[in-house]
């Protein structure tokens, strides 16, 4: 048996996921209105986040980063977002 707590594990997912959405909302930018919409809410997700992580509503805290990945994610398979620096290719994977 762990002796991990689960809110201590969730609470390090939280920070990790945290700090790879922050950097991936810093390197990518909208090509047309549609991304501009979608980078806003995925950073409005990110905030969120960060609110009920504060709060210690840790699972409204993972789900709302789960969204704010699904809107970089979509905007960048979609065309809606890319990457500052061109030669950064898109890979779905998120590590």
């Amino acid at each position: 048996m762990s002796s991990t707590s689960l809110s201590d594990e969730l609470k390090s997912e939280i920070r990790k996921w945290s700090e790879r959405l922050e950097k991936r909302l810093s390197e990518v930018v909208p090509t047309n209105d549609i991304g501009s919409s979608m980078l806003e809410n995925a950073k409005a997700y990110y905030s969120d986040s960060t609110y009920f992580y504060d709060r210690s509503d840790l699972v409204r805290s993972f789900e709302c980063l789960v969204w704010g990945w699904a809107f970089v994610e979509m905007g960048l398979q979609l065309g809606h977002l890319r990457y500052q620096n061109r030669t950064h290719e898109h890979n779905s994977s998120v590590v």
